[in-house]
């Protein structure tokens, strides 16, 4: 059977026997309701486990809003809109409300990014600030040790309102929530309290109830309330298919289970083999962004097997933090243990990469030198075919092999017989 898979601007060709291949996994087809601005409007007049907005906030309350700073495609100046009119049908003032960016470890913005993010008219009528970790109040530890340190205008705030999107997240679970309270305005020292749980097995994308990280980051909000959020979820061109709003636990869950929906591929069974793209240009333009897809495929594949990833890579590895990681280990383990001593952000894609390495043998094909892909203890190659019949010569010609042409946004489930499994040879259904 052959296939086409997305390698940067072009696609790559792979043949593969018919008997061996487990599944064809795709993103799920099913049926979209509004989109956009309508769609947000929708979720806030039907909001999950809440009042509406409007009738929580009380007129002389202090309220910020927080929201997601620019590494993020929350579409903010869509959604703001919608929840200032809110809260102005409360009678709330203008110069009681502040916007809050939630940076985490990330860079400050410029001006002119603030008001990218959202939009003149806000822009020029609303307070809008970055959180700075070195401004915070400690309000408590959690039972797992993370220290509750927050931006002290949103500590000190009346009603906080959290914004966000929605999609996988290969440790935290999932984004969205409360993830905008921690780690979006904590401290860097919180942040690498919680972030180093990453290395946990349960610690991983689509899981919620047993994820460490994720549970730590609900925890926080035992510590400072969150009156509100309102999230939303992604189509691949960054347009609004589903928002939530509500309770931050409650409208939360729902998005995430619509994600499921749209998102999560049932496997009867893990395989020997697994061959995945991102989906080409500009997915894999380096092997940071690559390794969203390679973190997916992990999901898929038995321990000792072989992932094939066909990443182009041609801008090299796209950010210097994981490159500095990468290139000083000589060892996956020394990336482990030195996310757990020093959580940095850059390293901590470069110490999920080792993760997967434990229990699986990596095989790249991309545009990147052999002596690169090898000092991230990857086997190169340049061409998908070879490196798929090397991996089944490594596995065993009765290799069971599963492909996965948009890795990025697929996440592979094991579901046994009588779950509701779809197993034919491409695995996406109507929902």
């Amino acid at each position: 059977m052959k296939l086409n898979l997305g390698f940067g601007k072009d696609v790559v060709e792979v043949n593969i026997t018919e008997t061996n291949l487990l599944g064809v996994l795709e993103p799920n087809r099913i049926d979209l309701g509004l989109s956009g601005q309508e769609e947000v409007k929708r979720a806030i007049r039907d909001p999950i486990g809440t009042q509406r907005l409007k009738d929580i906030v009380k007129k002389d309350e202090k309220v910020v809003i927080i929201t997601s700073d620019i590494t993020r495609p929350m579409p903010s100046k869509v959604v703001l809109l919608e929840i200032v009119n809110e809260l102005r049908e409360a009678n709330v003032e203008l110069k009681n409300i502040k916007i809050v960016f939630a940076l985490g470890c990330h860079r400050k913005h410029t001006e002119d990014e603030k008001r990218y993010l959202i939009g003149d008219e806000l822009y020029n009528q609303i307070e809008c600030i970055d959180s700075d970790g070195q401004d915070y109040v400690n309000m408590g530890i959690t039972s797992s040790g993370t220290p509750v340190d927050i931006f002290r205008p949103v500590a000190e705030a009346d009603r906080r309102i959290c914004l966000g999107n929605i999609e996988y997240h290969y440790f935290a679970g999932y984004s969205g929530g409360i993830k905008a309270i921690m780690p979006g305005v904590s401290t860097r020292a919180a942040i690498q309290a919680n972030h180093s749980k990453m290395v946990k097995d349960e610690a991983k994308a689509g899981e919620m109830l047993h994820n460490p990280v994720r549970r730590d980051i609900d925890e926080v909000a035992n510590f400072v309330t969150v009156d509100y959020i309102l999230n939303v979820v992604l189509d691949e061109h960054k347009t609004i298919i589903k928002a939530v709003a509500g309770h931050y636990l409650e409208a939360h869950r729902k998005g995430c289970l619509f994600l499921d929906k749209l998102y999560k591929a049932e496997i009867p069974e893990r395989a020997d083999v697994v061959v995945v793209s991102p989906g080409g240009y500009p997915k894999d333009i380096n092997l940071y962004q690559a390794q969203k897809a390679l973190d997916n495929a992990k999901h898929a594949v038995k321990d000792g097997g072989v992932i094939v990833l066909v990443a182009s890579c041609i801008e090299g590895f796209g950010e210097k933090v994981f490159e500095r990681w990468i290139t000083n280990a000589q060892h996956p383990e020394d990336l482990i243990e030195g996310i757990q001593q020093n959580f940095e952000l850059g390293g901590h894609k470069a110490a999920a990469i080792a993760m997967v390495l434990k229990k699986v043998d990596i095989y790249l094909v991309s545009e990147l030198s052999d002596e690169t892909v090898r000092k991230v203890f990857m086997k190169p190659y340049t061409n998908v075919q070879t490196a798929l019949d090397d991996a089944v010569k490594r596995t065993g010609e009765n290799s069971k092999i599963i492909v996965m042409p948009f890795g990025g946004s697929t996440l592979p489930e094991v579901v046994a017989s009588g779950e509701n499994l779809n197993s034919v040879r491409t695995i996406g259904v109507e929902v």
